[in-house]
């Protein structure tokens, strides 16, 4: 079982690639910003590190040899299940992207990435995971919305918003996942159950519905975004406007 340590710096990362030129540069970059970084050079190393030590986040290439990110990431997800895993793509891969979140990752970031961006999705993902673990019942809050799990409602600007109940659970999963992108599938399955994942007409008709009642703007949404080829995304940026 994972042992949680006393918290330092911006968190404790596991970076997972099978290129150790890659992981030294990114031990040397992120160490440098904060973070505490572990290192493993395949996902089945990866799998028994996040095991038995506490991790705020996970980094992980796709493309490895012996078990893949994807495969590792399926494993570790079903080992820790609140880890956040963001896996490192190749550019315009539409599939690995989809892959990997399908298998449970959290988010992605293509090569080759700005540094800015990688550390801004990590910091993003170790927030997220600590709002998550202080109160998973407390009403969340981005600009001007705020959905409340207990009281099942939802404010804008103070004002109550009708949902229906399945409007309702489809803003509640994109709200608890902010920033991260929700494939199609994972979503369809998360609200309406397993036995769905295809159904993405269904699912754009909910979102249509949603953006109609949450966005000043429906067809320019600044809360509810579409992530092409792959499914929505929760913006959080709103939470720092």
């Amino acid at each position: 079982m994972n042992s949680e340590p006393a918290n330092s710096g911006q968190g404790t990362i596991l970076v997972v690639d099978d290129d150790a030129s890659t992981r030294r540069a990114l031990r040397v970059t992120l160490s440098g910003m904060g973070f505490t970084v572990v290192e493993a050079a395949r996902g089945e190393e990866a799998l028994s590190l996040a095991r038995v030590s506490w991790f705020d986040a996970v980094l992980m290439d796709v493309d490895m040899p012996g078990m893949g990110g994807v495969e590792a990431c399926r494993s570790i997800r079903h080992a820790v299940a609140r880890l956040p895993i963001l896996m490192l793509t190749v550019m315009d891969s539409e599939d690995d992207k989809v892959l990997a979140l399908d298998a449970g990752a959290d988010d992605y970031i293509t090569k080759p990435f700005q540094i800015r961006e990688l550390t801004a999705r990590l910091r993003s993902a170790v927030r997220r995971r600590s709002a998550q673990d202080a109160n998973r019942d407390a009403p969340i809050r981005y600009g001007q919305l705020e959905l409340d799990p207990v009281k099942y409602r939802v404010l804008k600007g103070g004002r109550p918003i009708h949902l229906t109940p399945k409007e309702f659970e489809v803003l509640h999963y994109l709200m608890m996942h902010a920033g991260e992108p929700i494939p199609h599938a994972r979503l369809l399955k998360s609200v309406w159950g397993p036995e769905y994942g295809n159904e993405l007409e269904y699912l754009r008709t909910f979102v249509r519905q949603l953006r109609k009642k949450i966005e000043d703007d429906p067809g320019n949404p600044r809360y509810l975004l579409t992530d092409a080829y792959v499914g929505y995304r929760f913006s959080e940026q709103q939470a720092e406007s």
